[in-house]
C-alpha cells in the first residue's frame, strides 16, 4: 500500500554545498569555509528567529547569513556578487540518487510531498531547475504558518495539508533536527545519512529508519 512521504529540500534531495563552485571561482581556498558557515549560520538563523517568535521567510535568513559570514571571514562581496549568489542558492543541484529514487517511489504507489523551511515559490523554482519538480503532489511550505522546522506545528500543518494520520506519513531528511521533530509530532522517520558517520543527537531515541542513500528508502518503508 502507497505511503506519505514528506521530503526535506535541503541538504535531502537538493545539495546546498552546490553553491561552493561558484564560490571558488571568486574566493578560492576560502570557498568550502564560506559555503559551510553560510549553510550553518542560515539554519541558526532560523531556530532563533524561531525562538524569539520574529519569523521571517527562509530567503530572508538566507541572505542576512550569507552577509554576516562574509563580515566575520572578512570577505569583501559586492552588490552584483551577492545578488548572484542569491540567485544561486535557488538554483542548487539536486543529488544524484534523487531523481530514480523518487521515480521508484512514485511508480510504488507513494505520495509525495515537498516539505520546506523555504517559501513555496522558492522551493518550486528549486525542484524546477534540478528537474525534479513533476515528481511531487505538492510543495508544503512552513512559510505558509510562519514557523520554521522543528516547531511541532510545521509537522502538524504538513499533517493537515496531506490529509493523513501522523503514523501513516515518513518524514525523509538528512537534517537530525528535522527528524527528531517529526517524531515527536508521531510522524515515521527516514534520516538520510549520507556521511555515514553516526551523528546522531542523542535524545533517547531513534529514527525509524537510517538509509546511507535514497536508493534505500523504498526498502526502508517495509519496515
Amino acid at each position: 500500500m502507497g505511503q506519505t512521504l514528506a521530503f526535506d529540500i535541503y541538504g535531502t534531495l537538493i545539495d546546498p554545498q552546490g553553491v561552493a563552485a561558484t564560490l571558488e571561482g571568486w574566493f578560492g581556498e576560502q570557498a568550502p569555509v564560506l559555503a559551510r558557515a553560510w549553510r550553518e549560520k542560515q539554519l541558526e538563523y532560523t531556530f532563533r528567529r524561531g525562538l524569539m517568535g520574529a519569523y521571517a521567510d527562509f530567503d530572508t535568513c538566507t541572505e542576512q547569513a550569507l552577509r554576516y559570514c562574509c563580515q566575520a571571514l572578512d570577505i569583501e562581496l559586492d552588490p552584483e556578487q551577492e545578488v548572484a549568489l542569491l540567485l544561486r542558492y535557488r538554483q542548487l543541484p539536486a543529488f544524484t540518487d534523487a531523481a530514480p529514487a523518487l521515480d521508484r517511489l512514485r511508480a510504488d504507489g507513494h505520495r509525495l510531498f515537498a516539505f520546506s523551511n523555504g517559501r513555496a515559490e522558492t522551493v518550486d523554482e528549486l525542484l524546477r531547475h534540478a528537474g525534479l519538480d513533476d515528481r511531487f503532489e505538492d510543495v508544503v511550505s512552513v512559510d505558509e504558518i510562519g514557523c520554521f522546522k522543528p516547531d511541532p506545528r510545521v509537522y502538524r500543518h504538513f499533517l493537515q495539508r496531506a490529509n493523513v494520520l501522523p503514523m501513516a506519513a515518513w518524514l525523509i531528511s538528512g537534517n537530525p533536527f528535522d527528524v527528531i521533530g517529526a517524531q515527536a509530532a508521531g510522524m515515521r522517520t527516514a534520516w538520510l545519512d549520507r556521511a555515514g558517520q553516526g551523528l546522531f543527537d542523542p535524545w533517547g531515541g531513534e529514527p525509524t529508519a537510517t538509509i546511507r542513500d535514497l536508493d534505500e528508502l523504498a526498502g526502508a518503508l517495509g519496515l
